[in-house]
């Protein structure tokens, strides 16, 4: 932090500004405190930009969108004046490095447990962001805070505030839109940005996060060189963990509807590490940040604050309880909203390490052997399936979210979360589903309670809502599609060679990996061009896909498509059936 100079504000809203912690495209970034002790990043807007009638009526929208997220891995906000001659925001002031000082300080990548947990926070926050409307557009590790508990992401919805005056002030404020070497290939373009920019962005960060590198090379090769290489060459994933290789590939997919959503990631990834999410060393300098931010004092009116050296890092051996209890207890009494309440005799605030609801520590989590991926067909056979549904089961106690299905029939793929009821050697019960996302959307209801025993070590016997049927277990992690479906195909038809193109990516169950683009005669001698996308739903005895999903640049006469399922011929051929028609399968050929 730095101190304030002549001319700074000292007071904005209810919040007294104590220093200076940064600035950018849209303002300076002051580190305020309101009347009850709470810390607040208070941006305050450039006068240029503020007399700009569109750039405040959309900073207007999107502080009221700020508003909604609220989201647990997010900075909320504190108070806001969108009218004011100087219009302000204040969100939680967030105490920790970014993931940018952390990687390029002594410190270094971090280890792949900490990746995992943070990849499956990050979409946490993406998928609350891109609920509330906005797309953050800017996600790089400078804006994304490490504290004890999680990432926050900050600085979201600024950048589309700021697009809507960007022709005529780009030049003369600064303003830059994306960090070009977290950019996606649709803003190097100048197209159209939606939600899946930032899943690209998502991919570029935690490339970075686990190597120290960008996965299009660095900015100092040359600014043009590098967007080249966004928009048109395949990143190199060196040094990626195995175990992540499949994530980060499909985010950073070229065309954004093969790209996973936040939401389907959300789902897929878990959020847990075994002990704290960060290594010690880092969480010892968060307990010093944190110790220090307590000493910080608020400068009499009209006297500057006093100098406070940026974030270092400084390599520490300490003992993890200790120093994780100390990190924790002064970002509670410094930024948590029950803190006032629990001084006060109130309810306690609720943790996923403490919950109301969670059972005693005595009371049975699930056995090992039904924890990983499952996969069975409910209707039809493993030749021609009617509905296929795919569990992955958790580690967890009852009243844990435990088992994430995909739920795909010939109408509809619904994809949802279910808590576990109870658990014994053979015997799973988890309740009824909640759904978190389905395709098309408002055809999905929630699946009834399941139950699940155990025949042998790679058979459950899946019970539910009067239908029996055995699941095997199947691949799992961010490579689970099966690599002879890989590729580019073609029909075996040389007569409809040039109008059929079928391509699979590699990647999670859950990603939209499969893109099939036709050419179609129609009645009036016109030719229809439909290109649509596929959520893979399940891996094995088949590949399911979801109903289509059409892009943008389809035609208008392209229908609503029903689910299918891929298989592979003895010949090598790949077959197509739809899920919803016993009609024979089409016929596709590796493209040569």
């Amino acid at each position: 932090m730095h101190v304030l100079e002549p001319g700074d504000p000292r007071r904005m809203g209810d919040f007294t500004l104590i220093g200076r912690l940064g600035a950018g495209g849209m303002g300076q970034v002051f580190l305020g405190r309101s009347a009850g002790g709470r810390a607040a990043a208070v941006k305050v807007v450039k006068a240029a930009l503020a007399e700009v009638p569109e750039f405040r009526a959309r900073f207007r929208l999107e502080v009221a969108a700020l508003h909604r997220v609220g989201g647990e891995w997010t900075a909320p906000v504190l108070g806001a004046d969108t009218e004011a001659a100087v219009p302000w925001v204040a969100t939680e002031y967030v105490p920790g490095p970014s993931l940018h000082q952390v990687v390029e300080s002594g410190f270094g990548p971090l280890p792949e447990t900490t990746l995992h947990a943070l990849a499956g926070r990050l979409a946490r926050a993406l998928r609350a962001i891109h609920g509330a409307g906005l797309v953050h557009r800017d996600l790089k590790p400078s804006n994304i805070l490490l504290t004890v508990d999680g990432p926050r992401i900050i600085d979201f919805g600024i950048a589309r505030a700021v697009d809507t005056v960007a022709g005529s002030l780009r030049t003369s404020t600064g303003v830059v839109l994306g960090s070009p070497g977290f950019m996606s290939p649709e803003q190097v373009r100048g197209q159209r940005v939606t939600p899946a920019a930032d899943m690209f962005s998502l991919g570029s960060v935690l490339m970075y996060a686990a190597t120290g590198r960008l996965p299009f090379g660095s900015p100092e090769l040359g600014l043009h060189a590098l967007m080249f290489r966004i928009a048109e060459e395949e990143p190199d994933l060196t040094g990626v963990p195995q175990t992540l290789t499949g994530l980060v590939t499909a985010c950073l997919a070229k065309d954004p509807q093969l790209r996973p959503t936040a939401e389907q990631l959300a789902v897929h990834t878990s959020t847990d590490a075994d002990g704290p999410w960060l290594p010690a060393e880092l969480l010892a300098e968060l307990g010093r940040l944190a110790a220090r931010m307590l000493t910080v004092e608020t400068p009499p009116q009209g006297s500057p604050a006093p100098t406070r050296s940026k974030w270092r890092w400084r390599p520490v051996l300490a003992v993890v309880g200790v120093l994780a209890a100390v990190a924790t207890g002064t970002a509670l009494a410094l930024y948590d909203d029950g803190a006032e309440d629990r001084a006060a005799g109130g309810a306690p605030s609720t943790t996923a390490s403490a919950s109301p609801s969670a059972p005693p520590s005595a009371e049975r989590g699930i056995p090992g052997e039904f924890v990983g991926a499952w996969e069975g067909v409910l209707e039809g056979d493993s030749d021609l399936p009617k509905r296929v549904l795919r569990l992955e089961i958790a580690p967890g106690r009852p009243g844990d979210k435990v088992a994430a299905y995909i739920d795909t029939d010939g109408a509809a793929q619904c994809t949802g979360r279910s808590k576990l009821v109870s658990a014994d050697a053979d015997t799973l019960v988890v309740g009824r589903g909640q759904v978190t996302a389905g395709v098309p959307q408002g055809h999905c209801t929630p699946l009834s309670p399941q139950t699940l025993a155990v025949r042998s070590r790679d058979v459950l016997v899946w019970k539910s809502g009067g239908l029996t049927a055995d699941f095997y277990r199947s691949a799992g992690g961010r490579e689970a599609v099966p690599d002879q479906y890989v590729g580019t195909w073609v029909p075996a038809n040389e007569t409809y060679r040039e109008k059929e193109l079928i391509r699979i990516a590699q990647g999670p169950v859950g990603g939209r990996l499969v893109r099939m683009s036709v050419t179609a005669g129609m009645d009036d001698g016109t030719e229809q061009y439909c290109d649509s996308t596929f959520v893979i739903g399940a891996v094995s005895p088949v590949l399911a896909l979801s109903p289509a999903t059409y892009t943008a640049e389809s035609g208008k006469g392209c229908r609503q498509a029903d689910a299918v399922f891929f298989t592979l011929a003895r010949n090598g051929h790949l077959l197509l059936y739809s899920m919803a028609a016993d009609a024979e399968p089409a016929e596709y050929v590796r493209k040569s």
